[in-house]
């Protein structure tokens, strides 16, 4: 088991092709054409503290991203934060019930699926190759077909969607999840300025050639796939260098607050650390020694709502003053 100091110490040299930045423009350009063409349905709620809405968006295609908007009742100020949940590999967006700890803060929510996993969300893309076991080889031999460039963008567009809600302060985003939710949140806060605080629990996505070659989690399908096409090596670490979080870890700006398990052996800590130590924003990481893939858990949980509701706190106190 690695000490902190130790996992400090790991530097991952950065995998950016040639033109790194301008396949996250063209990603972005192309997501930009598509509306958001936001449905916002409210659905009977037995809690009287908040209002629930069925929601849907247009993602980085044509596909319809599904989700729920929580909000406050009543409104604590005209205009409120939003946190934006994003799940795990092959989760959903749950029920309303299990974000009201966040609502309690004044906060809305708005958890969205991840297209093609567990929830209501489909797939409008295209691929022109075959994959095995998962997701997280789909489409892995053309980075523009790659499922994740579809599901950052989608990340993406949920910001879009917050800021065209009229109760929500576009200025005050806040994006969360673990495992794959905690990479997608540490990869749109790297591909979009907006976001405002960023709270992700052992994430995915960092460090991608080692979760491949040591088989850990999701990405041991690809493992299984060059099993049986070893002559695509070359090209398949290229597609994934442009979804490493470690490429897009300097150019996040929001403070940030995550965890990790030192007995994860899904999402190993020494993957996220390539990331987390090339992250230059205010950061904060807390270490559970004997935790596994869930992570800190409950306790977790806890000591988020105390780091976010600090948060708020102070952006009250700066509201007052000014």
């Amino acid at each position: 088991m690695l000490t902190l100091e130790q996992l400090r110490q790991i530097h991952v040299p950065l995998t950016r092709q040639h033109d790194y930045d301008a396949f996250w423009r063209r990603s972005r350009d192309v997501a930009r054409q598509q509306p958001v063409d936001a449905q916002v349905e409210p659905i009977d709620y037995p809690v009287s503290s908040v209002r629930v809405f069925d929601v849907t968006y247009r993602g980085f295609d044509t596909t319809p991203i599904h989700g729920w908007l929580i909000i406050p009742h009543p409104l604590p100020q005209p205009k409120i934060p939003c946190l934006i949940h994003f799940h795990g590999f092959s989760g959903d967006r749950g029920w309303p019930g299990q974000y009201l700890h966040w609502t309690s803060l004044g906060i809305a929510v708005l958890a969205i699926d991840c297209r093609e996993q567990g929830g209501h969300t489909g797939n409008h893309a295209q691929y022109n190759s075959g994959h095995l076991t998962n997701l997280a080889c789909k489409g892995i031999l053309d980075p523009y077909e790659y499922y994740f460039r579809a599901v950052y963008m989608d990340c993406v567009k949920a910001l879009d969607f917050a800021c065209h809600q009229p109760q929500i302060d576009p200025q005050r985003l806040i994006l969360e999840g673990g495992s794959q939710g905690g990479a997608l949140a540490i990869a749109a806060a790297g591909l979009d300025a907006r976001p405002w605080l960023v709270m992700a629990d052992v994430p995915s996505n960092s460090d991608l050639r080692q979760r491949v070659e040591q088989e850990h989690g999701s990405f041991a399908s690809v493992a299984d796939y060059l099993r049986r096409h070893p002559d695509d090596l070359d090209q398949v670490f290229k597609t994934l260098s442009y979804f490493d979080t470690i490429n897009l870890a300097d150019r996040i700006r929001a403070p940030l607050l995550a965890s990790v398990g030192l007995k994860d052996s899904v999402c190993p800590a020494e993957c996220f650390f390539a990331t987390y130590n090339r992250i230059t924003a205010r950061k904060d990481i807390v270490l559970y020694p004997y935790n596994g893939h869930e992570g800190g858990g409950a306790l977790h949980t806890e000591r988020k709502l105390a780091w976010l509701a600090e948060w708020l706190g102070r952006d009250q106190s700066r509201n007052r003053s000014d």
